[in-house]
């Protein structure tokens, strides 16, 4: 499946575990700026980064009017290890195996390394506005300096 979800564009409201074993769903954060990061797996040096970086700075997005939401298919038990492992301080949720808001998204996609195809997420960020609306999109991330770049334009917006 291949989705194209940009700038003006409604975020599919999609429901993810939390760490506590509850839902999340973009519309819970109705009235405020989300951003919502995908990543493709905990503990893996990338991911660990990205996520240290947006926990950094996250009393900065708080200011800045948005909430930060970090996304993969990891397992809650994962995600809360990962958090423990690196003080993350964002928040964490675990997408659906199948027909989850990645899968929508398209960006759980296949892939490919030395020959072997898998299914695998495409890092991906959406700066999401108060409207429920995709503001900005940021395609197959480069994680270093990715959390301040997304951190100016959540200001800015």
């Amino acid at each position: 499946m291949t989705a194209q979800f940009a700038a003006g564009d409604a975020l599919p409201d999609i429901a993810m575990e939390t760490t506590e074993g509850g839902a999340v769903k973009p519309s819970d954060y109705a009235g405020n700026k989300l951003v919502i990061f995908f990543y493709p797996k905990d503990n893996t040096p990338g991911c660990t980064s990205e996520a240290k970086d947006f926990s950094a700075l996250k009393d900065a997005f708080s200011e800045a009017g948005a909430e930060v939401l970090g996304v993969s298919k990891c397992s809650p038990k994962k995600h809360m290890n990962f958090i423990a492992k690196h003080d993350l301080t964002v928040a964490l949720a675990t997408d659906a195996e199948e027909g989850g808001l990645s899968d929508k998204l398209g960006i759980w996609t296949e892939k490919s390394m030395y020959g072997r195809t898998y299914m695998g997420m495409v890092r991906t960020t959406y700066l999401v506005g108060a409207d429920g609306k995709i503001e900005q999109v940021w395609n197959k991330v480069k994680v270093k300096g990715h959390a301040q770049e997304v951190l100016e334009a959540a200001q800015a917006l």
